[in-house]
């Protein structure tokens, strides 16, 4: 999506918002703000996207304040944008037609966990690390992992996944059934607490990715996993990117549980090196760890190592203590931050695409060929278990020709993914950034889709200008 679009005027419905404001104001006091700094918080992007702040702000405590202001905003046709903690990466938290940003940080109680059927209910403001916090004496954890301490409910509304992907899958998976206000201020729970159902239609995968459009999540009842007893970690070096990927793809045809695999491309792991001061090469690796009883962990690391030595890789150095394979991680995670420091003052646009595994070593070279072609710096990492790839463009926000480079790269990159098959975001959501490559990769499921929006949310209060042109 060019930036020029996601900038043009929107219509503003500054009469209902400002009704919609005092009555809030006076039903709800100092927990509506005004406040410029409150409202610009609520509003940041981080990607180059621009802020664009909401009217007010609520920090809503429980699941019948978010109905009554879900009302109330119908009423005045006031738009609501859902708050978690504001990790998302394509403009989802923006407000471009102003309206209401609903914070739902301390709506944040663990409301059941059910360790006899591996599940918990969980209000939508509890972040990943707090649950598992809570979880940690019961031999149990939550695995999905996007990297930052993101919101579940927010990890929900944007179909999250990241690094454990490959082998507890995403929110997609890993959601029971959910609670939500819808836009009529109807409160609806789209399943119980079995296993499976062929009850109706499935509402709960309709909420989760729907990115806050659709409903406002206020409960979720999560799958849980057993801790595993042994946990192996390691790095894996490479000649290039494609010897690592084709590792990969024999690694996952060759079935082995492996729980993370994630790739880092050269300019990456210089990066990483730097930042995190790890004693490792600059050269094209893999960071992998595997779960299970100590033999299996052994044997899965053991058979990985001889994939990639027959890749031209290796030696595999394993990282089995929790402080060595807790600093691995780390230097992962903060992978955006070590990458700005690459071009100290640049902007990073964090983008994504996802191929089947079977193309990912072609998609990663031609982006590599492309990235170089247009003169941009922009390092390569991803979550390439299942054919998920990041690249984190480097920009001189002040240069008109970077930018114009930068979006023409990342449109190449969409229509890339989609001609093998896959898709213009594996993880990060369509948001503001990503619409215009939405109808280029589904096609008339897009009016689908649009018809569902209008008959659940007619006044199209519910974050409007996402997903949808």
């Amino acid at each position: 999506m060019a930036l020029a679009d996601i900038l043009a005027e929107r219509p503003a419905r500054r009469e209902g918002i400002a009704t919609a404001v005092s009555v809030l104001k006076q039903r709800f006091g100092e927990r509506l703000v005004t406040g410029e700094d409150v409202r610009r918080a609520h509003a940041h992007s981080t990607t180059y996207i621009p802020t664009q702040m909401p009217d007010a702000v609520f920090f809503a405590e429980t699941e019948a304040e978010v109905q009554t202001l879900v009302e109330l905003c119908g009423e005045y046709r006031t738009p609501i944008v859902a708050f978690g903690t504001g990790s998302s990466l394509e403009g989802h938290v923006n407000a471009p037609e102003g309206g209401i940003s609903l914070d739902l940080s301390r709506m944040d109680a663990v409301l059941a966990v059910n360790a006899e059927d591996l599940d918990c209910t969980v209000e939508p403001g509890v972040t990943r690390e707090a649950l598992n916090a809570h979880l940690r004496d019961t031999g149990l954890f939550f695995p999905i992992d996007p990297g930052a301490n993101a919101s579940l409910g927010g990890m929900a509304a944007t179909r999250a996944s990241g690094t454990n992907a490959v082998r507890y899958g995403t929110m997609r998976d890993n959601v029971i059934g959910l609670t939500a206000v819808m836009a009529d201020g109807k409160i609806i729970r789209t399943a119980r607490r079995a296993k499976k159902t062929s009850a109706g239609y499935d509402l709960t995968r309709l909420l989760v990715g729907s990115e806050g459009t659709l409903g406002i999540i206020t409960k979720l009842n999560l799958k849980l996993y057993g801790i595993p007893e042994s946990i192996l970690a390691g790095v894996c070096p490479f000649p290039d990117v494609k010897s690592a990927c084709d590792a990969v793809i024999q690694t996952i045809q060759a079935g082995i549980p492996v729980a993370r695999i994630e790739l880092l491309d050269t300019l990456s792991m210089q990066a990483a090196i730097a930042h995190s001061q790890l004693d490792l090469e600059a050269r094209p690796s893999l960071f992998l760890e595997f779960h299970g009883s100590a033999n299996s962990v052994a044997e899965q690391a053991e058979l990985f190592a001889a994939i990639a030595e027959d890749r031209g890789g290796g030696p595999f150095q394993g990282a089995k203590r929790t402080e060595e394979r807790a600093l691995l991680w780390k230097a992962r995670h903060q992978f955006y931050w070590a990458a700005l420091a690459l071009r100290p003052g640049a902007k990073g646009i964090a983008t994504d695409v996802c191929v089947p595994v079977s193309r990912l070593a072609e998609c990663i070279a031609e982006t590599q060929a492309d990235i170089d072609a247009a003169g941009l710096i922009a390092p390569i990492v991803g979550h390439v278990g299942d054919g998920n790839f990041h690249v984190t463009l480097l920009l001189d926000m002040d240069s008109a020709e970077e930018i114009a480079a930068a979006e023409a790269f990342m449109a190449r990159l969409a229509e890339r993914a989609v001609a093998m098959d896959g898709t213009c975001t594996g993880e990060h959501g369509i948001g503001q950034g990503k619409r215009g490559y939405l109808r280029k990769e589904l096609g008339d499921a897009v009016d689908v889709m649009a018809t569902i929006k209008a008959a659940l949310d007619p006044n199209n209060i519910l974050n409007p200008g996402k997903i949808l042109p």
